[in-house]
């Protein structure tokens, strides 16, 4: 089946991103990667050092598509200048804007986000804003240039699972941009079910790197993506209140 997502002109073939951090050794990093399929990788610039052996990059397979993160930013005025830095030490120009002021539940700030999404879209980046679902606030970052919307399904890292769910269900009926979930999911049914509700791709990363076997965790997320992005395109039957039944109930006897 042909179904390619096209996002910052870029053709993809996994609905799945992942991340970076928590994993026991930086050496699983290209073999999750493998596992999972994803062709999308987010990373915090601060975890990139060229004159460090623990530089991050050097684990990333050449072939991942770069997505650098803002994070530690507080202020639309740092997330700039952290996407700044990133494009200029080659990490391309996708940018994933993480702007958070809340240090107990790390909720974004969406206010920030939107200054932030503006000004760097406005200098050619591919923006990815991360947002607590709003639908006021989605319009106004699609309106500022975001190339698509990521919404958090629970609090980051927290494993929770799809916590803002009617919220996310608003955001990819009425927002005219790819909807990417990120930030909660723990499960692949979780992912599967972000996907059949119309969600453009997951990016997790908590659930795959403290998972016992990472590796098969990937790859059951890899699964998890395809399968509700089938069932999406299938169409899901209706729901109904009462019972209906599936077979003729008169005229057997006869």
């Amino acid at each position: 089946m042909s179904d390619p997502f096209v996002l910052g002109g870029i053709s993809l073939t996994s609905r799945l991103f992942i991340g970076t951090g928590k994993y026991s050794r930086n050496t699983l990093i290209p073999e999750v990667v493998a596992s999972s399929g994803s062709q999308v990788i987010t990373v915090a610039l601060r975890r990139v050092d060229p004159q460090s052996q623990e530089n991050i990059m050097n684990h990333i397979p050449s072939q991942m598509t770069l997505l650098p993160n803002t994070s530690g930013a507080r202020t639309a005025e740092e997330a700039v200048r952290i996407a700044r830095l990133a494009k200029a030490a080659g990490l391309g120009n996708w940018v994933k804007i993480e702007v958070i002021s809340d240090q107990k539940y790390l909720l974004p700030d969406n206010s920030e986000t939107i200054r932030a999404t503006e000004i760097l879209a406005a200098e050619g980046f591919v923006v990815l804003p991360y947002m607590s679902p709003d639908l006021s606030a989605a319009l106004r970052m699609k309106a500022a240039g975001a190339a698509a919307i990521m919404p958090l399904g629970a609090p980051i890292g927290s494993n929770r699972g799809l916590k803002t769910k009617e919220m996310l269900r608003i955001l990819i009926s009425e927002v005219d941009l790819p909807i990417i979930v990120d930030a909660g999911i723990g499960r692949p049914s979780e992912a599967a079910e972000a996907m059949e509700m119309g969600a453009s791709a997951v990016l997790l990363n908590t659930a795959i790197a403290t998972a016992r076997d990472p590796l098969l965790m990937a790859e059951a997320f890899r699964e998890a993506v395809s399968s509700g992005r089938k069932a999406y395109l299938a169409g899901l039957g209706p729901v109904e209140e009462a019972a209906v039944h599936s077979s003729p109930l008169t005229g057997f006897l006869n």
